[in-house]
């Protein structure tokens, strides 16, 4: 039995720390998985950069609240999750998602927790598990599944790798160049073809 793994930012939604980088006018905030391989020091540093700025979840949250999925990522899903089963798997947090996954028709997905203080503060984080990404597919995997994935930044490369097919999706040139021997897209219905070929 097949189940397909999909990243959630960049790939069926906008990236939400972009966007609320250019919404609180903090250009630092821009830097995700695609620049900064490390997930530990890239959310130390954003959480640094926001006790500085006084910024917290509540913040955050009227950001995502603007946010739409990408043209075409519910219809995709919709389609995909009418063939196959479909997880996505994604480093976000659950305070960050819900929304998101109410617009996309309320898919599966597996991410991690925010700690948030009384007056709203983000004091930490929790992962899920250790490289939950590839940790999720090799414990499908160990459960008789087969795994297809697709996702577009460096913290996807592993599930990617470690699957039957796997794909990059909106990906950077930086990505795609170190890693030729991963069918690349940028357009859903590509995606969705690769993925049907596959199952």
């Amino acid at each position: 039995m097949n189940v397909v793994c999909l990243d959630m930012e960049g790939v069926l939604v906008p990236e939400i720390w972009i966007a609320f980088a250019e919404a609180s006018g903090i250009p630092e905030l821009k830097r995700t998985t695609r620049d900064e391989p490390d997930y530990d020091k890239l959310m130390t540093w954003r959480l640094g950069i926001l006790k500085e700025h006084g910024l917290g979840l509540k913040e955050i949250q009227a950001t995502i609240a603007t946010i739409d999925p990408l043209p075409g990522a519910k219809e995709f899903l919709d389609k995909l999750r009418s063939e196959t089963q479909v997880i996505i798997l994604s480093d976000t947090f659950e305070q960050f998602a819900k929304p998101l996954m109410e617009k996309l028709g309320w898919p599966t997905i597996f991410c991690n927790t925010l700690e948030v203080g009384e007056n709203g503060e983000i004091t930490g984080y929790k992962m899920r598990c250790e490289k939950s990404k590839l940790t999720t597919v090799k414990a499908l995997q160990s459960c008789g599944f087969d795994t297809i994935a697709a996702g577009d930044s460096f913290n996807d490369l592993g599930m990617i790798q470690a699957s039957k097919a796997g794909f990059l999706f909106k990906s950077t040139q930086a990505i795609k160049a170190d890693h030729p021997e991963l069918p690349a897209f940028e357009e859903f219905d590509e995606l969705l073809h690769a993925i049907e070929q596959a199952l």
